[in-house]
């Protein structure tokens, strides 16, 4: 299960790869498939500044794919820094990572086909952000 989120831990996008499928290597198809917000009044488009992440995405090539993409990469090096100063931030995901992995369906795969596991992943994902939004407007 890969998840995609905003800096308050709302899901933007998840996917579902193979359980010998590196991390790093669905990240690309992940940011590729995030929809950008365009402005009208300004002609611009709003797309991700900074991508937090641990060392299992410290990849040389995806780091200046990254920059190509003009995101500002804030990944731990391996052998190079602790993971904790990476926790400042990283726990935003893992708590959002929390709500998904609350959901019995989804904390153990019980679906074969990847396409209703993805199905689920998707409901979760809905439920977590209409949750967010009642307490946020309550």
């Amino acid at each position: 299960m890969h998840v995609l989120s905003d800096a308050n831990g709302l899901p933007l996008l998840v996917g579902v790869t193979a359980a010998n499928t590196h991390d790093s290597q669905a990240l690309k198809s992940m940011i590729m498939g995030l929809h950008t917000r365009h402005d009208p009044r300004r002609g611009r488009h709003f797309q991700p500044q900074r991508l937090h992440a641990d060392k299992a995405y410290d990849i040389p090539e995806l780091r200046k794919w990254l920059r190509g993409k003009r995101i500002g990469v804030r990944i731990a090096r391996k052998g190079i820094e602790s993971s904790e100063r990476l926790g400042r931030r990283r726990w935003v995901i893992e708590r959002t990572m929390s709500w998904l992995t609350g959901y019995r369906r989804l904390n153990h795969r019980y679906e074969r086909h990847p396409r209703n596991y993805l199905a689920f992943l998707g409901l979760a994902t809905a439920i977590c952000c209409y949750k967010q939004l009642v307490r946020l407007t309550t």
